[in-house]
Order: structure tokens, then C-alpha cells, then sequence
């Protein structure tokens, strides 16, 4: 785990521990928490163009900056509790990912790996 990440995740530790809020930092409830603030980031581009979401005011910017800040403590705080190396565990999933979408075979086409029919890349 990077020194970055790790110093986050102490810092995590330490900020749930001073408020005694280890005790509410399950698994479950991290989860819950998290997908919470993910349904909130959405609510930022629901019903906007394609175009207007990629060209948010600064205030806006700033909004979602918070959000996705929110998802990123939950998330290094699930992790921790389930004893996961985020960077591992994404350099795993890429490694996957890879495999399943051969960029010659998949180019321009955003179909998940099960929709590619006789085209499907190997799982």
C-alpha cells in the first residue's frame, strides 16, 4: 500500500477511535454508507446532458468533490476493516480486466464481457 494510502487509513483508524465510532464501523454499515454517498454523487448529474456533465460550474465541482471524497473514506475504511489492499486488489481486477477485454477485440464497443456473444473475450 502506497505511504499516501496507509497515512489515510491511520488517520481513519485514529479519527474513528477518538469519537468511540469503531464500534458502528462494520462492514455492513460501511457498505451501507457507502453506497449512501454514491446514490448522493448521482444525484449531481441526474438529468443532466452528457455534455453538462462533463462541463460542471465550479461550485458544482467543488459539491462533487466532496461526494467523492465521502466514497473514498468509506471505501479505505471498508478495506481496512476486511484487511483488503486496495492498490493490490485494483492492480487484480485491471490483470481481469484485461483478459476479459482485449482492447483489439473490444475497441469502441462497451458491452459487458457476457454480451459479446460469439465475440466474447475469455473470462
Amino acid at each position: 500500500m502506497s505511504d499516501e494510502l496507509g497515512g489515510l487509513r491511520d488517520r481513519l483508524r485514529e479519527f474513528a477511535r477518538a469519537r468511540d465510532w469503531d464500534q458502528f464501523h462494520t462492514p455492513k454499515n460501511l457498505s451501507m454508507a457507502l453506497i449512501a454517498e454514491a446514490a448522493e454523487l448521482v444525484e449531481h448529474f441526474q438529468w443532466l446532458t452528457p455534455e453538462q456533465s462533463a462541463d460542471l460550474p465550479p461550485e458544482k465541482i467543488a459539491a462533487v468533490r466532496h461526494e467523492l471524497a465521502d466514497i473514498f473514506v468509506y471505501l479505505v475504511r471498508l478495506a481496512d476493516k476486511l484487511d483488503v489492499n486496495l492498490l493490490a486488489a485494483a492492480e487484480e481486477k485491471m490483470a481481469i480486466n484485461e483478459r476479459r477485454y482485449p482492447a483489439d477485440r473490444v475497441r469502441g464497443d462497451a458491452r459487458r464481457a457476457a454480451e459479446y456473444g460469439s465475440r466474447a473475450p475469455p473470462e
